[in-house]
């Protein structure tokens, strides 16, 4: 292990592969600042719950929320013109965050929302998915859960199902419970094509294994239920089949672009129209994400360019394959910039990335400017690699 004497505090030592430390110094980014006024483009982030390190549970068998600080990141987020994607995969949600604890997230959220806005996920994920489950009892399950979000004042975004995957035999059963689910809805609902990139178990979602055709029986029960639908995030990290789905959208029906290797590209657009956003990259670089979105508003594409460019190799990090365990980079991050006093995750999920992979968020985010205090930044990622064995 180096020797190397490093006496500026916002500089590390940190891992390369094979075992040698390189230095590296924080450089301070910019204070994240509210917009002046609202943007040209749907914009919501899905938020991260923060974990409560010292409640006496199991963490990988029980729950506990610090109610107060996943609060208070909400509160970040509204402020920099962000909307909140309540509850979604970004929250952990099927990966430690259960169904009655999401409706609390829901209520707590809409409570301190004041008229703000927020999505809110609405699923099956309280059935567990098995051979005894019926299309009947997936569509029980997504009105229960539709019913709770609406009762607390929340427009739903509409999950897609593990057990409905289990439960269908073709596109005729997706287009027979979405257009029952979506018919018993109060206001449009947002639809959600979660891929099998971030969750395994919805691989052959909308009745086929091709995302092509799969989209074609996407794009009937959308025709189907238009009135029903204010628009769908697609989260397949594919720009072309995005940007082809898109454009066969029916009128009034939005793309939210959940696609976080091409986001940039994507919300701003071409002549033939653009995505809005609902993303889990803009839990971490919000303070860019909200500069970026200001200049696109004003007309300066080139200047929101510039603003994201930085952010992509950092997004494209975090969500690598496995895809799934991008919340420890988006917890490991909302640690690192002050948002919460610890790198603790639901279901210990603070172990689903190894030191390495830490390590170069820390260099991508640096590049992204992410850090307004390096000093402090730095401290806190010793403590999490000292923990790991590395002097940092």
């Amino acid at each position: 292990m180096s020797t190397l004497t490093l006496t500026n505090p916002a500089t590390l030592r940190l891992p390369l592969p094979g075992g040698a430390l390189a230095p590296l110094t924080l450089d301070a980014g910019p204070e994240p600042v509210p917009p002046p006024g609202p943007w040209s483009r749907t914009a919501y982030a899905a938020a991260h719950v923060v974990a409560d390190p010292l409640a006496e549970i199991d963490p990988w068998l029980g729950t506990a929320i610090d109610w107060d600080r996943t609060i208070a990141f909400r509160e970040h987020l509204w402020r920099l013109g962000f909307g909140v994607a309540e509850a979604m995969d970004t929250a952990q949600r099927g990966m430690g965050l259960d169904w009655p604890t999401s409706l609390e997230l829901i209520r707590r959220s809409l409570d301190a929302a004041g008229g703000r806005p927020v999505g809110c996920g609405a699923g099956t994920d309280h059935v567990a998915p098995g051979p005894g489950v019926s299309l009947d009892d997936v569509i029980a399950a997504y009105e229960m859960q539709c019913e709770a979000v609406e009762a607390a004042g929340g427009q739903v975004i509409l999950m897609a199902s593990r057990a409905l995957v289990q439960a269908a035999r073709g596109p005729e059963d997706y287009a027979r419970v979405y257009g029952r689910v979506l018919s018993g809805l109060t206001r449009p609902a947002i639809l959600h094509w979660l891929g099998e990139m971030f969750d395994p178990a919805l691989a052959g979602y909308w009745g086929a294994e091709d995302h092509w055709a799969a989209m074609e029986s996407c794009l009937a029960v959308i025709a189907e239920n238009a009135a029903k639908v204010d628009g769908i995030k697609i989260s397949l990290l594919s720009a072309e089949k995005e940007i082809a789905m898109r454009r066969r959208l029916p009128e009034g029906v939005r793309m939210y672009t959940g696609d976080d290797f091409n986001y940039p590209e994507l919300i701003e657009g071409d002549a033939e129209g653009h995505s809005h956003a609902l993303l889990g990259i803009f839990d971490p670089i919000a303070g860019p994400a909200s500069r970026a979105l200001t200049a696109l508003t004003g007309g300066d594409a080139a200047g929101a360019r510039e603003i994201f460019a930085p952010t992509v190799p950092l997004s494209r990090h975090v969500f690598r394959a496995p895809t799934r365990f991008y919340k420890t980079g988006v917890v490991f991050l909302a640690y690192l910039c002050g948002h919460q006093d610890h790198f603790t995750m639901v279901g210990g999920q603070e172990s689903a990335r190894s030191t390495l992979h830490l390590a170069e968020i820390l260099r991508l985010a640096n590049a992204a400017r992410l850090f307004p205090d390096p000093e402090s930044a730095a401290a806190r990622a010793r403590a999490v690699f000292a923990a790991r064995g590395v002097e940092a």
